[in-house]
């Protein structure tokens, strides 16, 4: 074999091949240990030997939950940054919030079936919340213009500086993501793994739909862009992400910014504020952290006069967006 000069330049080797095998790359021979291959199937089919980020079972054990909340975060803030969405219009609603004709078509069948079985309580109960799901599916068409109004506010479709955010489910989130996915603008759901299974609504876009494993999270995400809160009717879930963003508000740890109730009957029974200032639970202020509308029109026109008199604009830089998240 002819000896290389060391004064001559090599060529580069190849970034993986080899001419020669190293010694690790085949295992020692059974004619050595005649037990090589079963000791080296139970080595390697053992799960201490999968990497770390490979090890389902690992990866949810106690130790490892600071290492999900940090995914639960990244995965999300990773591609939100990378569609450059700035603020939100978070829409937060009941998933038993029904479309108009939907809500038409089940108070008819709950009509028919008390007449088929008069005076049974069951029937009657049902028929009455059959009423008054009718009398609030107007809010999934408030919700859905809202979304189509925030949605055509940018300069088309590329433009996802500002967009519509819920919690991805159906009802009055679904009615906010709809609006917008018929404006031609992109549009956010936040899902939330639960026991019973959820489907994210049809009219989010994809590639902008996460599920989440902790509701802190979720709920820090919702929070971080948000430019305005709207809350249509809903139930434990509307009350809590409401009332959370209110006490971020109240204590200043994020800066302030809109909060619409919609539906000012709804509301309103659903928790007594001056009874609540009367009481000293609150000051009388902080019933200025939110207002009552019952139109998407009105919604989004107090949106914009609050920005403007805030000297703040809704389609900012994502640093200032960034104001808003909680520490």
């Amino acid at each position: 074999m002819t000896r290389r000069r060391h004064t001559e330049i090599p060529q580069p080797p190849h970034p993986i091949e080899r001419r020669e095998p190293l010694p690790w790359e085949h295992p020692k021979s059974p004619e050595e240990d005649a037990e090589v291959a079963a000791r080296l199937q139970a080595i390697m089919q053992d799960p201490s030997y999968l990497e770390p980020d490979r090890d389902v079972d690992f990866l949810h054990t106690d130790t490892t939950r600071g290492v999900r909340l940090q995914l639960d975060y990244l995965k999300a803030e990773q591609a939100l940054t990378h569609h450059d969405i700035r603020h939100c219009i978070v829409v937060f609603g009941s998933t038993r919030l029904r479309e108009p004709e939907t809500a038409r078509r089940q108070l008819a069948a709950a009509h028919h079936e008390l007449a088929a079985h008069p005076g049974d309580a069951r029937c009657a109960r049902a028929l009455r919340l059959a009423e008054r799901r009718m009398e609030l599916s107007r809010y999934y068409d408030v919700g859905r213009q809202l979304g189509y109004l925030v949605g055509k506010a940018g300069e088309g479709p590329k433009d996802s500086r500002l967009v519509v955010m819920t919690g991805g489910g159906p009802g009055g989130m679904e009615a906010a993501n709809r609006g917008a996915f018929e404006a031609g603008a992109k549009t956010v759901g936040l899902n939330i793994t639960l026991p019973r299974e959820q489907y994210p609504n049809p009219y989010l876009t994809p590639g902008l739909c996460f599920q989440f494993h902790y509701f802190a999270l979720r709920k820090l995400h919702f929070m971080k862009r948000a430019a305005a809160i709207v809350a249509l009717p809903g139930g434990f879930g509307t009350l809590d992400e409401l009332f959370g963003a209110l006490t971020l508000i109240q204590t200043r740890k994020v800066p302030p910014i809109p909060i619409v109730l919609v539906g000012e009957a709804y509301w309103r029974s659903v928790f007594d504020v001056d009874f609540l200032v009367d009481s000293g639970s609150i000051d009388a202020e902080d019933t200025e952290l939110f207002w009552y509308a019952e139109t998407a029109e009105e919604a989004w026109a107090g949106i914009r006069a609050w920005h403007k008199a805030n000297g703040s604009s809704l389609f900012n830089g994502a640093s200032d967006a960034a104001a808003n998240t909680p520490s």
